[in-house]
């Protein structure tokens, strides 16, 4: 038993070391080692089969010695009953032969044929085993012997055999007796087994057979010999056995810790790297798992096998075909595999894995192995829909914005562009894939860039940083906005600016009119230059005496206050003699030009009038001269007259403009004042009012106070600009996109006179959906009382 154990042990290793050189991995033998019940049950009692092999050894050592010991003691004694018997048999035997032969023998030579007679009448055997046959006189001397012994003769059987011995006087009833017998005198009596018989012949007395006790036993001797021979060597070879054993197993147990330690460091390498080993027998559809891939997936680790349901119900059918794929692989016979798959996880959401492996079969053996690692790729997979999700957005982004956009790498390599700078080059499709050399791309367009020399633009630097003007091929005007990017590529911009362009080009020629206008009026009016001269020494001269801001910015006040006055006198005559010649009072001015130009002068002098006169009421307001005249005012009536007086432009734009005031409301108010204030606020609601809008203008009792709200429908103002209105000279639009002309004093002016009143200035709007714009005015007291009275 103890070798048959050392044996498995000692198959179990070998085929360890089998499966190392022969190339599987260490994965696939620890797969077929657990498969194996008789494997698992021997390794739960390998601890008591090393306590119980050595016992066992021992007992069964101890109990062959004693079967043994047994065993040759009852040889012993069988063979001494069989000595003993062969003796007397062969005593009576002979004393029968020589008994009737005795008296045919002659005298003469009596000796020498009894010594033949004596050699006739032993049976077969008779003196094998050191067994001697004495024949004696009457008187008891030993007379002749077989085999023949010389050195017995003239010796008497009392005196080899003892002289007391009941041998020579009972004869035939002592039987065989165990006596000392005394063959060489001088020497110490041996041990032997001895009968004798009387003889009925009066010429002799005694016949007797004597063996020694040594030759009796001599192969019963031998046997114990061999017996104990083999004893040792069975021992020797059961002690070796079991030392081997131990060492086998010492091996085994510290290989076994060695292989635990080594897949306990595999596992914390896996769980750390989030992968896992799998095994797939192809054959018979069993598939193992390492205890990482288990925990991947939210699962107990166990070492048990899967089978393919098991596993084919926890992966994602739309991914991965496993019976497809196992077929494929068993057709083939050889191959590799990389797929990328979704698996459920035990909390019931899908993990994405990449699994790779490789078909391996073990010589000899006709049963392929998928043999790999599957990777949890989740959150590569997750950053990479964020990526294409973040690609997609940021096309769509950069697809909706008005301007021309592209990005180029660092090898100035198309990267992405939006359709506004395909259509603005005129690209064909094949132009504008991503990786297209830039020059290629210049090459393609058919629009290309102008710069003012003119040079193309597309033979500039290989390093642009920066913000310049282009004027393309048909005409048109962009601004292109150019900035590295911290790869080493570039991004670039075009926004169109050609109406600005055109915008600018006219105010340009607006103000070398308005320049030459004013150099014939300074040529004309010297006293108008020395009394600007003289202002502007003052200005000078009262800006050294102050020294703080606010000092500063009245003494700018009241500078624009005294050069409006002054503007004013000419500009009331440019307006009037311009006015004069559109409505051709004196007749006609002959070509249709004159006209045009006599329109463009009255309207700019109106405009320049306007901005003069909210330049001085602001800088009256300002330095603090403006005064006001608080009277009892109808609101019914102003509001009438501010509603009539701006109709007109209204209805150029085809706005509605609606009046809606509570009966019998006064306000405490400056006449003037309240006029402008609704002027300029009805004005600016139609100035940013888009055709067919409406503006609507109403008035309610508000407590002691009188609410006006002036509403309209027009594109709105961003929440972030509404803190900046009503500053001076602040408006939302910048001066490349504005499309209304002004100068940014009308909320400005209206803010400060209705504070001058006492009441504030709210603004309410949203984009695309109008302005709302309402102020407070105190009521008049007198008003109510007298209405109290009249009820």
């Amino acid at each position: 038993m103890a070798r048959a154990f050392a044996g498995s042990a000692s198959s179990r290793r070998g085929k360890r070391r089998k499966v190392k050189k022969s190339g599987e991995s260490t994965l696939t033998g620890h797969l077929r080692l657990l498969a194996e019940p008789t494997y698992q049950r021997l390794l739960r009692s390998e601890p008591l089969m090393r306590r119980i092999i050595p016992a066992l050894c021992l007992v069964f050592v101890a109990s062959l010695a004693v079967f043994r010991v047994i065993d040759l003691s009852y040889e012993r004694d069988t063979l001494e009953r069989q000595v003993r018997n062969e003796i007397d048999l062969s005593a009576s035997l002979i004393a029968a032969q020589l008994s009737s032969e005795a008296d045919e023998l002659p005298e003469l030579g009596f000796r020498s044929a009894l010594q033949r007679a004596l050699a006739n009448s032993l049976p077969s055997g008779a003196t094998n085993h050191g067994r001697i046959v004495l024949i004696s006189d009457p008187s008891g001397k030993i007379i002749a012997s077989a085999p023949a012994r010389p050195d017995l003769d003239n010796r008497t059987l009392d005196g080899l055999l003892g002289p007391t011995q009941p041998l020579t006087v009972f004869g035939a009833r002592a039987g065989v007796m165990l006596v000392k017998a005394d063959f060489t005198p001088g020497q110490e009596p041996v041990d032997s087994f001895a009968a004798a018989r009387h003889l009925s012949a009066d010429s002799l007395g005694m016949v007797a057979i004597v063996q020694p006790q040594s030759d009796a036993f001599e192969v019963w001797r031998s046997d114990v010999s061999a017996n104990v021979t083999l004893f040792v060597g069975t021992a020797t070879v059961l002690l070796v056995l079991v030392y081997a054993f131990f060492a086998q197993a010492t091996r085994a147990e510290q290989a076994d810790e060695m292989y635990v330690a080594t897949r306990a460091r595999i596992d914390t390498a896996l769980n750390h790297g989030r992968c896992g080993l799998f095994d797939w027998d192809l054959s018979r559809g069993r598939i193992f798992w390492s205890s990482s891939l288990y925990e991947m997936l939210g699962h107990t680790p166990q070492d048990d096998i899967l089978s393919f349901s098991e596993v084919s119900g926890m992966t994602h059918p739309e991914d991965v075909d496993l019976f497809g794929l196992a077929e494929d692989l068993l057709d083939s016979g050889k191959g590799t595999v990389d797929k990328m798959f979704r698996m459920r996880h035990a909390d019931g959401h899908w993990v994405w894995l990449r699994a790779r492996g490789e078909l391996q079969s073990e010589p000899g053996r006709s049963e392929p192995h998928l043999i790999g690692i599957c990777i949890d790729i989740t959150e590569q997979h997750e950053l990479a829909e964020q990526s294409r999700t973040a690609d997609l957005r940021l096309r769509d982004a950069i697809e909706t914005i008005s301007e021309a956009f592209v990005l180029w790498n660092v090898r100035n390599e198309l990267v992405i562009c939006n359709s506004n700078y395909q259509a603005l080059h005129n690209l064909p499709p094949h132009a504008v894939k991503p990786g297209t050399p830039y020059k290629e791309v210049m090459a393609a367009a058919t629009n290309t860039e102008l710069a003012p020399n003119p040079i193309k633009i597309s033979q500039r630097g290989e390093h642009p940083d920066g913000s310049y003007e282009a004027q393309l091929e048909d005409g048109r005007w962009l601004q292109i906005s150019e900035r590295r990017t911290k790869d080493g590529g570039f991004v670039s911009v075009g926004t169109d600016i050609t109406a600005l362009k055109q915008h600018e080009e006219r105010l340009m020629d607006s103000e070398q009119r308005l320049k030459a206008t004013v150099t014939d009026l300074e040529q004309s009016r010297e006293t108008l230059e020395m009394q600007a001269q003289q202002l502007i020494e003052l200005a000078h001269k009262y800006g050294k005496e102050k020294t703080n801001a606010e000092n500063a910015n009245r003494a700018k006040s009241e500078f624009l206050a005294n050069i409006s006055h002054e503007l004013r006198t000419p500009l009331n005559a440019i307006i009037g003699f311009s006015d004069i010649m559109n409505q051709e009072m004196f007749g006609p001015m002959g070509t249709e030009r004159y006209a045009e130009y006599s329109k463009d002068i009255y309207n700019s002098g109106n405009h320049l009038l306007n901005v003069i006169n909210d330049i001085l009421d602001m800088s009256k307001i300002e330095a603090g001269r403006l005064s006001i005249d608080p009277e009892e005012i109808t609101v019914d009536e102003a509001a009438r007259d501010a509603a009539r007086i701006i109709t007109t432009a209204a209805t150029e734009k085809k706005i509605t403009i609606t009046n809606e005031v509570e009966d019998n409301l006064t306000v405490l108010a400056d006449r003037r004042s309240l006029k402008q204030v609704l002027l300029n606020l009805l004005a600016n609601a139609v100035k940013f009012t888009p055709e067919d809008g409406v503006v609507a203008l109403t008035a309610a009792a508000d407590g002691d106070h009188v609410r006006f709200c002036i509403t309209d429908t027009g594109i709105g103002i961003a929440a972030a600009d509404i803190k900046r209105l009503a500053q001076p000279f602040v408006q939302v639009e910048n001066q490349f996109t504005k499309t209304h002309k002004g100068s940014g004093l009308g909320l400005a002016i209206a803010r400060s006179l209705i504070e001058l009143h006492g009441g504030t200035l709210d603004i309410e709007s949203e984009i695309g959906s109008g302005t709302r714009v309402s102020f407070s005015l105190p009521a008049n007291p007198n008003a109510s009382k007298a209405e109290a009275e009249l009820v």
